[in-house]
């Protein structure tokens, strides 16, 4: 029997993120869904390390350093060491980053709106739940290194 779920949430991770860009580009925003994660993760909880953000966003380690390198540059984020263990970076939000959270928020609702246009609420939590159950199953393959 031949499955298309991993293929269409592929398709709809891509579209999801180049429609997401667009409308944050609308209103004068210019992030790209890496550093949208990161965001996140640190209105949430700011001061964080790179290996917290990793394990936080599911991006690579590398990964996050090299987006987190990106928005330093852009005044986005600020790096420092952590006082309390010199071999540690913490990442910080900026100013600039607290402001941009009101409007992503807004974007992020819309971006909910369109995703469950046409469903009902219980479509919507099955759906979300079943999505839950496929990420709880990658992630203990991952953890166990399988």
């Amino acid at each position: 029997m031949e499955t298309k779920g991993g293929f269409y949430l592929t398709q709809i991770k891509q579209r999801q993120e180049r429609i997401f860009e667009k409308l944050l580009r609308e209103r004068g925003i210019e992030i790209s869904g890496g550093q949208g994660r990161i965001l996140f993760i640190l209105w949430k909880n700011d001061h964080l390390t790179v290996g917290e953000i990793s394990r936080m966003t599911s991006l690579a380690k590398n990964t996050v350093s090299i987006v987190v390198d990106g928005m330093v540059q852009k005044g986005i984020l600020e790096r420092e060491i952590n006082p309390d263990n010199r071999r540690q970076t913490i990442i910080s939000l900026t100013e600039y980053a607290r402001t941009l959270q009101e409007e992503y928020e807004q974007v992020s609702q819309k971006m909910n709106h369109l995703f469950y246009r046409g469903f009902s609420e219980e479509e919507r939590m099955d759906f979300e739940g079943y999505l839950a159950r496929i990420l709880d199953t990658l992630t203990q393959l991952e953890d166990n290194g399988n």
